[in-house]
């Protein structure tokens, strides 16, 4: 017999071992559907390494339970989907020009900075870190933060002039 028909008929034999446990993390039928997928798709993946010191099944249990608990923790992260009506959807579009509109102004404003302090705040944008925009251009760390102060300090007056 194969790895695979072995791999099959062990999923055949114990296949409400694995309905019980994608029933009992879920409540929609297609997540129990998922849930049950993933479990098999596990239970592939680490059936080479088991090494029949304990029971078939008690094997089974520990792998669909870790993964019934891997994705309830994976659904607790994720982010919750809630549908908006229409009347939501316009303030959005309002609210996104008028973001637009204070972006396209920052960006104006960027530009009018020097060539040094326009790449400084960029990488600051971009997320990097002081110590990294100093190796970056060859600064101090003492000089990207005090200039980078200035940087803020100058767009934040021109912004609230306009």
């Amino acid at each position: 017999m194969s790895k695979e028909e072995a791999f099959t008929q062990l999923i055949k034999e114990h296949q409400g071992l694995i309905y019980k446990v994608s029933s009992l993390y879920t409540e929609q039928q297609q997540d129990q559907n998922d849930l049950y997928q993933e479990i098999v798709y596990q239970l592939w993946k680490s059936y080479d390494s088991f090494r029949g010191e304990a029971k078939m099944s008690t094997w089974m249990y520990r792998v669909a339970l870790n993964t019934a608990i891997g994705q309830l923790k994976k659904k607790k992260r994720a982010p919750n989907t809630v549908s908006i009506d229409q009347g939501v959807v316009h303030i959005m579009d309002e609210i996104d020009a008028d973001l637009d509109e204070r972006i396209k102004a920052l960006n104006a404003q960027i530009q009018q900075l020097s060539i040094l302090d326009r790449g400084l705040i960029l990488l600051l944008l971009e997320g990097k870190k002081y110590e990294e925009i100093a190796e970056i251009a060859g600064l101090s760390l003492t000089n990207v933060a005090t200039r980078i102060s200035r940087i803020k300090q100058k767009l934040k007056s021109k912004m609230t002039k306009n």
